[in-house]
């Protein structure tokens, strides 16, 4: 099984797709393709895939997902976090407006959030989240942010926090 590391934390390694990973619906994904150390796709699948697969490497398997989109219709965004607080913000490339995810404006005072950038040096997304929840019931556990870079097309997990935050699909309609 191929290892491979979250973009913004070389140091913490992840876990390869094995075979052809399954979507939430159960369809195949498209192809990841492993390039060096990272791993690249061309749809929102593919991001959901690896983000699938670092979960479970992370030991919290996502189980529901939501693509983030803009009021405006736009699927590309600069993303901002602060893994210790709990924060994510996305500001579309398209009208501007900044958006505070999950249930990130509970936490945003407290916040310190940092610009993710890929490797290549872009700082535009397309920003997949996904959830893990407590057993037997809808209750968030963790929250996982998966980006693929508009520019080299990279995916990854950039930010993954512990997260108490009631009901998935509540939080995950506020990505």
């Amino acid at each position: 099984m191929a290892s491979r590391q979250n973009p913004d934390d070389r140091g913490e390694l992840g876990v390869g797709p094995a075979g052809n990973p399954t979507l939430k619906n159960g369809a195949a994904s498209m192809a990841l393709t492993e390039k060096g150390e990272f791993w690249y796709g061309t749809t929102s699948g593919d991001t959901q895939a690896e983000l699938r697969s670092y979960s479970i490497a992370n030991g919290h398997e996502a189980v529901r997902f939501a693509a983030s989109k803009c009021d405006c219709g736009c699927r590309s965004f600069a993303l901002q976090t602060d893994e210790e607080v709990g924060v994510a913000i996305r500001t579309c490339t398209d009208c501007g407006q900044q958006h505070l995810m999950g249930d990130s404006a509970e936490y945003v005072e407290e916040a310190a959030p940092e610009t993710h950038e890929c490797v290549c040096e872009n700082e535009v997304f397309e920003l997949m989240s996904g959830v893990s929840v407590y057993e037997g019931t809808h209750d968030v556990r963790w929250y996982y942010i998966a980006c693929r870079c508009v520019e080299c097309n990279l995916v990854g997990v950039f930010a993954d926090w512990k997260c108490e935050a009631g009901d998935a699909a509540a939080f995950l309609a506020k990505v």
